[in-house]
């Protein structure tokens, strides 16, 4: 049980530091055009992808009962989510 806590906490703190990080995409300085449409997708996964990412793999362990491989998929969730939004919007 100790362990499957400690495992959701870890990834609360990287979904927390994932969404810190998709903030430096939104505070960057802006450019006078546009952003396009595959960056507008990364800035919205940037900022909202690891929370929804978390949010699946809660939901997951629920369903299943399997509590540590949701959480082991919600990390890695977390990292792909915020990996492809900086990728769609690099800035």
């Amino acid at each position: 049980m100790f362990t499957v806590v400690v495992a959701w906490l870890a990834v609360l703190a990287l979904c927390v530091a994932a969404v810190l990080f998709g903030q430096t995409t939104r505070t960057a300085r802006r450019r006078r055009r546009q952003r396009t449409r595959s960056a507008r997708v990364g800035l919205f996964l940037s900022l909202s992808g690891p929370g929804l990412a978390v949010l699946f793999a809660a939901a997951g362990g629920a369903a299943t009962g399997a509590w540590l491989p949701a959480a082991a998929a919600g990390a890695v969730g977390v990292v792909v989510v915020a990996l492809v939004g900086l990728f769609l919007d690099p800035r």
